[in-house]
């Protein structure tokens, strides 16, 4: 079942259970998902599905951030609960061995020996982990840390 099918009979789901902080999150995703297809002109696959609820989290990071800076912490805690739903809908995170182990490939594929090739490698481990959430502050991370 694709991606985009499975929050569609979720969105269902949700609606007979009159689980409304679920249903409201699900159709903010669904809309997301249509929008990007709008863009697109076409159906989307399900990695672009992917790339489009990776960075609802990114914006839901981003809010939590901001309303725990104005002294809104009921308003943090309403993004994460979107946050841990959202996930549910996404594979397993890159770990960090994974991120090291994709870094040293990356450098021995790209021949990179210094900074200057940061570029090369953090195109190859993105390449790698195409449809799985990945940290590209951490990624910079290693690799600034390889190549140094």
């Amino acid at each position: 079942m694709k991606l985009r099918d499975k929050i569609n009979s979720d969105l269902t789901a949700a609606m007979k259970a009159k689980d409304a902080e679920r249903l409201s999150v699900l159709r903010m995703m669904k809309t997301a998902v249509k929008n990007r297809e709008i863009e697109k002109i076409g159906e989307l696959e399900d990695v672009e599905v992917l790339k489009t609820l990776v960075s609802l989290i990114k914006q839901r990071k981003d809010s939590i951030e901001q309303f725990t800076k104005g002294g809104r912490p009921e308003l943090a805690a309403k993004e994460a609960a979107e946050i841990t739903i959202i996930e549910e809908y996404l594979p397993a995170a890159v770990s960090d061995d994974e991120i090291s182990e994709a870094v040293a490939t990356a450098i021995a594929e790209t021949g990179a020996a210094s900074i200057k090739d940061m570029g090369k490698v953090m195109k190859a481990c993105n390449a790698k982990f195409t449809g799985r959430p990945l940290d590209g502050a951490k990624l910079s991370e290693f690799v600034k840390a390889k190549l140094a």
